[in-house]
């Protein structure tokens, strides 16, 4: 049983007979389609993809909201890829989205602080932004933070290894967040990536970096997975991780488990690596664009 995963964005709009015939093409080829989606419900992104799932009737076709910035989304995405190749099912997938969410730190350098509505500013910081040449770190998530971006004061990281990737943006160096910021989350590798078009949306502002530690070895991933509760949906008969079934909706009687902090680069002994060409695939799309 094979699926794709897939993200969605403002800038990947069609009209809806293309979306259709994308996601009903990617329906035959690979089975089940998992797409991470905006958390609002009002957002037209994702009102587009509930349409699109009412006019199929199918119930392979899983909308999951994920709340996070888009270099972040991005990332969970291209996890997901990652984990595609291994024994998980499209159900097990989906629901991954969440748990691994977890995981993820991410954040950005900013210029100005003026029309940032996603983290609570003080007024104080509010003035200090006035003053030019002054830069703020804000983290999204897991916790918000804010504070005037300073070398001997980072926010808080990671407890576990990670990898960051560095999204530059105009007008702004991203030394601190190479240097100082990397030294202190000790991260293992410093990745440079484009700045998706709707960062500066996100954050308020286009003079940003936009930074998040991850986990890349999907060994770890794998096992973060694999360590959770599986059922069996008893409506659609995918295995799920979770207390609903991503695709058909179904309530599946459950809970999981608060989530592990991972320990090492090692994943479990009974990790199975990427199908060969002869078994079945589960492909991932992951477009950073989207992130949703």
């Amino acid at each position: 049983m094979s699926s794709v995963v897939t993200v969605t964005a403002d800038d990947l709009a069609l009209p809806l007979e293309q979306h259709l015939l994308r996601i009903v093409a990617g329906l035959e080829a690979h089975g089940h389609l998992v797409v991470l989606v905006p958390p609002e419900p009002t957002d037209p992104v994702r009102r587009r993809m509930h349409t699109l799932r009412a006019a199929l009737e199918s119930d392979r076709l899983a909308l999951v909201p994920v709340d996070l910035p888009p270099l972040a989304t991005a990332l969970l995405g291209e996890q997901l890829r990652q984990l595609s190749a291994t024994d998980l099912g499209p159900g097990v997938l989906a629901g991954a989205a969440r748990l691994l969410s977890y995981y993820l730190y991410s954040g950005a350098l900013l210029g100005s602080i003026a029309k940032l509505d996603r983290i609570e500013v003080p007024v104080g910081a509010h003035l200090k932004s006035l003053v030019p040449g002054r830069y703020f770190v804000a983290l999204a998530h897991p916790e918000p933070y804010l504070a005037e971006a300073d070398e001997a004061k980072t926010p808080p990281g990671p407890a576990f290894v990670t990898q960051l990737a560095v999204a530059p943006g105009h007008g702004i160096d991203p030394g601190w967040v190479t240097g100082p910021l990397a030294r202190a989350w000790r991260v293992q590798h410093v990745r440079e990536v484009p700045l998706a078009p709707e960062a500066g949306k996100w954050w308020g502002t286009g003079r940003l970096v936009e930074f998040a530690a991850y986990i890349g070895d999907v060994g770890v991933l794998y096992q973060l997975v694999t360590s959770v509760r599986r059922d069996r949906c008893s409506w659609c008969g995918l295995e799920v991780i979770g207390d609903r079934c991503l695709f058909c909706s179904a309530k599946v009687d459950n809970r999981i488990r608060p989530p592990m902090e991972p320990k090492g680069p090692g994943g479990p002994n009974g990790l199975k690596g990427p199908k060969g060409p002869n078994g079945p695939r589960e492909v991932a799309h992951a477009s950073r664009r989207a992130l949703e």
